[in-house]
Parts: structure tokens; sequence; C-alpha cells
């Protein structure tokens, strides 16, 4: 046991996703059942009351794990030591709302949140974007930290990953434990990659138990990357527990060493895989036992999974001009 608290800084902690995620995080499902663990609520000013809220029922939980709470509106306050940042709250897209708006509006919050974290994060601080558009809020605030290394800023596809094994699972008729080895590449937006040529099922490649490869990819593939904006038709809002819990599977896979296949994470790219370097973009990872990182080598990738994933960073690079010309970024 680590009788020192983890620190983790949650931005957004008021809003869905943070409600569905901070008592997980308290509870010790993110860092084990003997793990402290402090937690530093940021909120924007407009959000203070609920969250106050959020705070009195973390309180009546009385989680043995729970060591501090801070409930701040200040980014500097919020960040202060932390281990981890996760960087949940964003601004989503409005009606009306072009994209470069959504881009220019978000990534003035990510230049501060970034700076916030590189002035006051312990240097050891790693940080995950969930809040939406992730890839590029991210390689933003990275971009702004520069005391940092690149290597500790993380978007989550992990939700992307788990809807996929899911899909899969249940047209192969299996549990979805028997999914392995399934990448999600590229962008955490409807061009996204789910490579179903390189998962297994069990001992079996993927495409020797589920032969229709037209399913595959005219069904598969786009109701992966369609999955958010079908719940938000049938629910009437957003996911935001099953986004915590892909926020928890990340973080925990991140925090050990990855025991048997890999998992899909946003990194910043170094060309791997042909990847345009500098991106925010998902690549399957391991982590060794002492907490490294690095993508997998040697993946396989036929003609059509190339074109697909070059087109989803084709889509990051144009995302990542837009961005750094409303921020003025060179």
């Amino acid at each position: 046991m680590n009788n020192t608290p983890i620190r983790v800084a949650v931005t957004g902690a008021a809003g869905n996703i943070g409600y569905a995620l901070l008592f997980r995080i308290a509870s010790g499902q993110m860092f084990g059942p003997n793990q402290p663990v402090a937690l530093n609520l940021i909120e924007i000013e407009p959000g203070m009351d609920a969250l106050r809220g959020v705070t009195m029922e973390l309180d009546d939980c009385a989680f043995p794990l729970l060591t501090e709470i801070v409930q701040t509106s200040d980014l500097a306050t919020g960040f202060k030591d932390c281990d981890w940042a996760l960087l949940v709250g964003s601004v989503p897209r409005k009606a009306g709302m072009e994209r470069a708006d959504l881009l220019g509006i978000n990534g003035k919050i990510f230049v501060g949140q970034g700076q916030a974290i590189s002035d006051h994060a312990k240097p050891s601080c790693r940080v995950l974007v969930v809040g939406n558009p992730c890839n590029t809020n991210c390689l933003i605030a990275m971009n702004s930290a520069p005391n940092i290394p690149n290597e500790q800023f993380f978007a989550m596809t992990r939700l992307d990953e788990n809807r996929a094994l899911t899909q899969l699972a249940q047209k192969a008729g299996v549990p979805v434990s028997e999914v392995s080895e399934l990448c999600v590449w590229g962008n955490h937006s409807p061009t996204m990659f789910p490579d179903f040529y390189n998962a297994r099922i069990g001992r079996q490649k993927l495409t020797s138990v589920i032969t229709d490869e037209s399913w595959l990819k005219d069904t598969f593939v786009p109701t992966v990357g369609q999955r958010g904006k079908a719940i938000i038709e049938a629910r009437g809002a957003s996911s935001a527990a099953s986004a915590a819990n892909a926020v928890v599977d990340t973080v925990r896979d991140l925090d050990n060493p990855t025991r048997g296949g890999f998992h899909s994470v946003c990194v910043v790219s170094k060309g791997e895989y042909g990847t345009p370097e500098g991106l925010i973009t998902s690549m399957p990872i391991t982590v060794d036992a002492v907490g490294n990182w690095r993508v997998v080598s040697g993946v396989s990738l036929n003609d059509y999974a190339k074109e697909k994933i070059a087109a989803s960073n084709a889509e990051l690079a144009e995302e990542r001009k837009i961005a750094f010309e409303q921020l003025g970024i060179s």
C-alpha cells in the first residue's frame, strides 16, 4: 500500500461525466483498493453551487480512501501538486456553431489549463483529455505546458474501443472478454478506425470467426463511429457513465503494466505507422513495469486500414491547422 495519496484534478467536476467519475475514483476503482486519493475538483464559477452538492455527496459516502476534497474555480489552486489531471470539461458544439468556432472556444480553455498544469502541477503529472474534440484539445494543452513532457499527455479513445469490443462480441455470440487486440486508430470522431483485421476472438483471428467482411466495413465501423450520436438520440443526453468508465479504464491501464495485448489511447505521434509527427492520435500502446508506455510495433495494416487511418489523421491535421490559426500558435 502506498500511504501517500494520489492527487487527482478533475475539470468539469460537477458535469454529467464528472459526476459519474468522481465516486469511482474515490471508491478505489481507478487506482486500486489500497491507494488513498485526494480530489481537486475544478468548475467554472456558475457551477460552484452544483459542485458543493457533489462534494456533499462524496462526504456522505464516507469513502475510506478519500483523504481530501478541494473545490475551486481557480486553475492554479485546482492543479496544484496534482499527479493526474483529468480534463473532462469542455464547451459542447451548439446549433449554428461552426467547427472552427468550437475549436477556437475550447482552444482558449485548454491553453489556460495547459499553462496552469505546467506552472502548478507536479512535473510528473500525467494529463488525460476527455473534453471534445479531445485529440486537438490535448494537443493545445500539451503545447501550452512546457514544463510537462509531451509523453505525459493523453486523449481518450478507450470509450470507442469498449464500444467496438462489445459490438464484435455480440456479433460473434461470445463474452466481451474473449475479444482482444482491438485498436482504435486516429481521431476520436466518426473517422476513427476500429481495426477488426488485427483483433482476435479467443485464439483465433476475428475475421476467421466473423467472416462477413461487408458487415465489418459497412455496419460495424460506422456503428462505432456514430455510437455517441445514437446514444444522444436514444436518451436525449450524451454518454456520461460509459465515458466515465472509459476514463477509469484508461488511467488504470496507464498506471499498471500491460498484461497481454494492448490498449488504444491517443498519444503524441513520432511518425509511427506513417502518422504525421506531433499530432495527438490514437494508436496501440503497452505499459512496462516502471510505467513507461510505448507504441506497439509490427502491427500489419492492409490498404483498407491504411486508407482509413490516413483519413482520420488528415482530419486531425486540419483540426490542428484551424485551432492553431485561431489561437495564433505557430
